[in-house]
């Protein structure tokens, strides 16, 4: 096995481009994984952890950029007001995995597991790839995402990082495993209610093949929100149907599968708990500002 060990963004995209079929590693908590278990062995690994230009976070016109070398350790410090990215970030592995792993390497694997999906789903982040001679290309999270591992990302193309809209109000991250700590989810959860956009999304990870949006559930709530006048009195009354009926078509945009870690009744039965959950969470920061 071939390691490369570029010194700049540059001479990285330089030697993707001649190695098309390259596989960067950052924190390595997927990537090392696979090689101990023996599930897979690339001929040529690039280590692009020591690449600053991947480790940028900076705002632009509202949006965020998350460059992909960014940890986890850094989102939980750097991005306080992120709510739902820093739980997300809260919840993987140890504290050691914590200061290796990055978003990047979650959107690299393209497991529907990972946990910073949702969220990035939620906040209707695109992912920006890049190739030698500087050019980019940036892609809505849901054509990205396209199955189970696998990725919109050619050879040649190196995931730079993910830029998002900031949306303005609550949002939270919940997630279900067999135990409490350094687990894979068995079901996890992105709730996010936009103020500016009058919109509630819910995005969901480990209950279908790719991570998904509960469009019919997001389509429901917003309007149950205007009905109730919620939109401009954060202090208003839902009711007590609205948030048994947005679990049902959560629950209902799960497509989930039995292995080892949870049946597909379980999950669905989880993800509409945890909606319920997170949308009772999310009024009640509302009601309090």
């Amino acid at each position: 096995m071939d390691v490369l060990l570029p010194r700049s963004l540059e001479e990285a995209l330089e030697l993707a481009a001649a190695n098309p079929e390259v596989v960067p590693i950052a924190g390595g908590t997927d990537v090392m994984v696979e090689l101990n278990m023996d599930l897979g062995r690339p001929e040529t690994l690039m280590d692009v952890s020591r690449l600053t230009e991947l480790g940028e976070l900076r705002r632009e016109d509202g949006h965020l950029f998350l460059g992909a070398g960014v940890t986890y350790t850094r989102i939980m410090r750097e991005l306080p007001g992120h709510t739902a990215l820093v739980q997300a970030s809260r919840s993987v592995g140890s504290p050691q995995i914590r200061n290796r792993g990055t978003v990047g390497g979650n959107l690299g694997t393209g497991s529907p597991a990972g946990d910073a999906l949702p969220v990035l789903a939620a906040w209707d982040a695109e992912v920006v790839l890049g190739r030698a001679g500087g050019s980019t290309r940036s892609v809505p999270w849901r054509e990205f995402l396209i199955g189970v591992k696998q990725t919109a990302r050619e050879p040649g193309e190196l995931i730079l990082g993910a830029r998002w809209n900031v949306p303005h109000g609550p949002g939270s991250f919940s997630k279900i495993g067999t135990r409490n700590a350094m687990v894979i989810a068995v079901a996890n959860l992105c709730v996010q209610v936009d103020e500016a956009t009058r919109s509630v999304r819910v995005a969901l990870g480990s209950v279908a093949p790719t991570v998904v949006r509960a469009e019919a559930a997001e389509t429901f709530a917003a309007q149950a929100f205007e009905d109730a006048g919620l939109w401009d009195e954060p202090r208003a009354s839902l009711g007590a149907d609205a948030p048994e009926r947005i679990g049902e078509l959560v629950a209902d945009a799960a497509s989930p599968i039995d292995d080892v870690r949870g049946t597909s009744a379980y999950r669905r039965h989880a993800v509409e708990v945890m909606a319920r959950r997170a949308l009772g969470w999310a009024l009640a920061d509302r009601a309090a500002d």
